[in-house]
């Protein structure tokens, strides 16, 4: 998606939009009972008791202040829940849900249309038709405020807890890595260094980023834009999530660019202070791992949430290793037909990184931890029989580095036998590569 597009999603994500739009919703839904009240037979208010519309109201507009004010200390809560338990980087995860944005919104929309509604009768202006059409949506609103309070309930039970965090992670990253297996490279051609077509690309046509920060969002299209305008391929030397500075080349060409294609391949990479899920697969990796170190910390002692994320993290990695081209095709990447901005170079993500993004932080923390030891090999065993052509060489790698690890921590030769033994499943040969303890 181009740059606005994707500003655009970011702001739809945020709970004002929401609250702001069913207050406006609320606001209009109030104020049509001014236009349909001619349509209304008069002797219909006597018949349906729209006098008892006052009392309802106000009702409403006590209650949902108090039930807004509740809800929002409540997620206040949860979210300070959260970032000590789980990982202050789910946050923005839980902030972007739209089933709380919803209810929450529709409380506060409830508010501002008995608020609205208690004005116009209070002015006069609904008459007694008015009253009519005001009565029959109020009863509406009620039917779904009561609905909307018993899902809340529900939500709220389980909003912001360990395991209800975590799977939301594992949600957000395995969409990511979805969208990256459907439009390898974000639909560019993947930088080699060794490629003809980028002959003469140096740093003396680079151009740097204009702050320190985070690469949240690249706009692909508009790079090639500017690479058929100016006949010349854009090379892009980083991915989103990569950390940039002024000093550090985000494009190279080959010729140079003019002050306005120069400006427009400035705009195209959106920078901020912290990584974002959409175009970054690895951030999802990186997040779960921290959880994992969080449960391993002396702190928490919490090996059963490690074993929890080390079964995530496979589950997660299974969605790369069916990726376009797997070992019936180890060659280009990605495939010609995924290609859809062919004059834009952007580095593939390697298949180490991800091994080391979920698996090493997981081997350093809870080397001492015997369970977690061998959960770690039985998913490394999975994963080394996966279809990719790399995933049995990092499986491997990281195998007998985890049991290297645990070496230098284990004390006791029983624990290191077993741990030994499941490593033996993936496919190394422990005695060979690490010797015994001590």
């Amino acid at each position: 998606m181009t740059r606005w597009q994707w500003l655009l999603i970011q702001m739809t994500r945020k709970l004002w939009f929401r609250a702001t739009a069913f207050s406006i919703l609320a606001v209009v839904t109030a104020l049509a009972a001014l236009l349909i009240k001619p349509y209304i037979p008069e002797d219909i208010p006597a018949r349906v008791g729209a006098d008892a519309v006052d009392k309802i109201l106000t009702i409403l507009a006590s209650s949902m202040l108090a039930v807004t004010t509740f809800s929002v200390s409540t997620l206040v809560s949860a979210y300070g829940g959260a970032a000590s338990n789980v990982t202050p980087r789910a946050i923005k995860l839980l902030m972007e849900d739209s089933s709380t944005q919803n209810m929450l919104a529709t409380f506060i929309g409830s508010f501002l249309f008995s608020l609205v509604g208690l004005i116009a009768l209070s002015s006069g202006v609904y008459g007694n038709a008015g009253r009519v059409v005001l009565f029959v949506v109020t009863i509406g609103v009620v039917l779904l405020i009561v609905v909307t309070l018993l899902r809340w309930i529900d939500h709220v039970s389980s909003f912001g807890r360990l395991g209800e965090t975590t799977e939301r992670i594992e949600r957000a990253a395995t969409e990511s890595a979805q969208a990256e297996r459907q439009s390898p490279c974000l639909g560019a051609m993947p930088l080699q260094a060794d490629d003809p077509a980028l002959a003469g690309a140096s740093s003396s046509h680079a151009i740097c980023a204009l702050e320190v920060g985070y690469v949240q969002h690249i706009d692909v299209r508009a790079l090639q834009d500017v690479a058929q305008r100016v006949g010349t391929p854009i090379r892009v030397q980083i991915r989103p999530g990569a950390f940039v500075d002024p000093f550090k080349p985000i494009v190279t060409c080959v010729a140079p660019l003019n002050d306005e294609d120069r400006k427009a391949v400035e705009q195209a990479f959106t920078l901020g202070a912290a990584r974002s899920f959409d175009q970054d697969p690895r951030f999802g990796l990186c997040v779960l791992t921290e959880v994992a170190s969080r449960a391993l910390s002396p702190a928490t002692n919490d090996p059963g949430t490690a074993i929890d994320i080390v079964g995530r993290l496979t589950r997660l990695m299974m969605v790369w290793s069916n990726h376009a081209n797997t070992a019936m095709d180890a060659q280009p990447y990605p495939r010609a037909t995924q290609v859809r901005y062919p004059d834009v170079y952007l580095p593939p993500i390697a298949i180490d990184d991800l091994f080391d993004d979920a698996f090493t932080p997981v081997a350093h923390y809870g080397a001492g931890n015997l369970e977690v030891g061998i959960k770690l090999q039985k998913a490394l065993a999975v994963l080394a029989r996966a279809p990719h052509p790399e995933f049995r060489r990092c499986a491997l790698a990281h195998s007998a580095l985890a049991v290297a690890r645990a070496q230098q921590v284990l004390t006791m030769e029983v624990d290191l036998a077993r741990l030994r033994e499941v490593a033996e499943h993936v496919g190394v040969n422990v005695g060979s590569n690490v010797g015994s303890n001590g």
